[in-house]
């Protein structure tokens, strides 16, 4: 806007006429920015009266954060005489913020220059968009966790499990059965106690299948393959602000199984800077993000371990409190070593899958078969008897079931005893050193143990096993 020139200041107005008459908020500053002249609409709504208005500074009207803007565009208008706008909170005398969208221009009269400025009250548009993006930002958490579901469900799809329900008729199975009946009816958190292999995920989707909540989502998480730098953002999400969109907003695990289960697989691996905030999570059922938003949760939450949780937290590797939560309804889940009658039956349940899955026509087991593998401790439990039928049904070539099992049955006549963790660890190396110590691939110990890799790798870490 070209500079004006007039022959003084309130002729400009006409004696201020046309400067009260303006519906907004209207002012006059010199260049050094003091205010000079000014309409009611100033006085009501600023609260100031007008000996306190006189002289003050520019500034003085602006929230801490906004001053040094809003100046440096002051400065600007005096120095090149364009008119230009900005928003920023206006304050009142009683330090109320009010949003305002102000512009200035230059007039200069009998050679002195002036700014001349109106400010309008943005509150009601900056409230609609601040709604707008609210919309906006749920609208988006849903998808992401609509995507996020969706990705999950296509992962567990390819998921083969060890058997399509639980199999056995043992007394053994059926006292664990009657519990998962009891505890299934209610939302009582429940930790499966069982060595590796014996189906702890199994039991886990029967309690959610018989429950309430089954047609909502059964998340898992094993605890033990986390990478650590992701672990919180796998359990809780992360948005990093409430309105940016993108990759900047990850669903967690918890807010996926909201209404349903979650179920936290070898919770013993729960790095232990997470265990406060699980702990904490379990308290509330409240999933609080970095934004200023906290959500409610309605989840199920459901746990197991192969390891004695109470040794670890008399060694403080597990937090003791969340040990008390996790504890409520303890079952265990019997190794196969204590279920000898449901091998037969489980031996038969595999070789009919494995039968159709590689097109075998095995008809016959024979009874020196199951005496073999009813004499085998199976420290790898129903995972190890799967994949021994499994590699078998590969081999026999004729209706007739052969199996040959890598490692000789063991007796308990003149052996040392052992505790589970050195007879594991003992079994591993066996496999390892059969293997020549290659851990993943076909040939690798994983798959003899019926491991993933990195499950292994935790184990070996654990048990302290290292390359020879």
């Amino acid at each position: 806007m070209s500079k004006l020139k007039t022959q003084n200041l309130k002729d400009l107005f006409s004696g201020e006429i046309i400067l009260q008459g303006m519906p907004e908020l209207a002012y006059i500053f010199d260049k050094e920015g003091r205010l000079l002249l000014w309409n009611k609409n100033v006085e009501i709504i600023l609260g100031y009266s007008r000996e306190e208005l006189l002289y003050k500074n520019i500034t003085d009207f602006q929230d801490v954060s906004d001053r040094e803007r809003v100046f440096k565009v002051f400065k600007n208008i005096i120095n090149d005489g364009k008119e230009r706008a900005v928003e920023y909170n206006i304050l009142t005398k009683s330090g109320k913020k009010i949003p305002c969208l102000g512009s200035g221009s230059l007039v200069v009269v009998n050679n002195k220059e002036y700014l001349i400025g109106i400010a309008i009250d943005i509150s009601k548009q900056k409230n609609a968009e601040t709604a707008l993006k609210t919309q906006t930002a749920e609208i988006n958490r849903l998808k992401n966790q609509l995507q996020a579901e969706n990705i999950y469900l296509r992962e567990e799809i390819k998921v083969q499990h060890n058997f399509d329900e639980i199999i056995g008729a043992s007394e053994v199975l059926m006292k664990s059965l009657y519990r998962v009946e009891q505890v299934s009816k209610t939302d009582t958190t429940v930790l499966l106690q069982g060595e590796t292999g014996t189906g702890k995920e199994l039991f886990a989707r029967a309690i959610h299948n018989l429950s309430s909540r089954r047609n909502h989502p059964f998340i898992k998480i094993n605890c033990a393959l986390l990478p650590g730098n992701i672990s919180e953002s796998d359990f809780f999400g992360y948005v990093r602000d409430a309105f940016i969109e993108g990759d900047n907003m990850r669903i967690g695990k918890f807010e996926m199984a909201n209404h349903g289960t979650i179920f936290l697989d070898e919770i013993n691996e729960i790095p232990i800077e997470i265990q406060s905030k699980l702990l904490t999570f379990i308290q509330e059922k409240k999933l609080k993000t970095k934004s200023s938003k906290t959500t409610q949760l309605d989840v199920r939450i459901i746990t197991s371990t192969n390891q004695n949780l109470e040794e670890l937290v008399k060694k403080k590797e597990f937090s003791k409190d969340l040990y008390f939560y996790l504890n409520v309804f303890p079952i265990i889940v019997p190794p196969l070593r204590e279920r000898i009658f449901d091998i037969s039956l489980l031996v038969e349940s595999f070789v009919k899958r494995f039968n159709k899955k590689y097109a075998k026509g095995i008809t016959k087991i024979p009874k020196k078969v199951f005496a073999l593998l009813e004499n085998y401790s199976w420290p790898g439990n129903i995972r190890e008897l799967e994949n021994v039928i499994e590699r078998s049904v590969i081999l026999s070539n004729t209706s007739l079931l052969k199996v040959e099992l890598v490692v000789k049955p063991s007796s308990d006549k003149n052996e040392d005893i052992l505790t589970l963790s050195e007879y594991e660890r003992a079994y591993i190396i066996k496999i390892l050193n059969m293997t020549f110590w290659r851990i993943s691939g076909e040939k690798g110990a994983a798959k003899i143990l019926g491991m993933h890799p990195e499950t292994l790798r935790s184990r070996m870490r654990k048990l302290r096993i290292k390359h020879p």
